[in-house]
């Protein structure tokens, strides 16, 4: 999970991690949500052995909230299951 200069959260899924931070950090992507949002800094990030189980948890974290995208990083992972998901208007 990477934090953008606007203080948002980008997550995303990769196989070379040092390789896909440098592209972010480069904009390599113009149309990547990044793009704009530079500098960019790796704040999380877990290792996985199935790419299906990673692309699964990647596409849960995008729904969370910021509160619950922010008790990840600090590691308060009590705090996960009672942080609300995003609120809609």
């Amino acid at each position: 999970m990477l934090k953008c200069s606007d203080t948002t959260y980008y997550t995303g899924v990769t196989s070379n991690l040092t390789q896909r931070i440098y592209r972010h950090e480069i904009g390599y992507f113009p149309d990547c949500y990044t793009f704009s949002r530079r500098p960019v800094t790796l704040v999380f990030y877990a290792e996985f052995t199935d790419i299906n189980f990673a692309i699964e948890k990647e596409k849960q974290i995008k729904k969370w909230s910021k509160a619950k995208k922010e008790a990840l990083i600090r590691g308060d992972y009590d705090l996960l299951p009672n942080l609300a998901k995003k609120k809609f208007s």
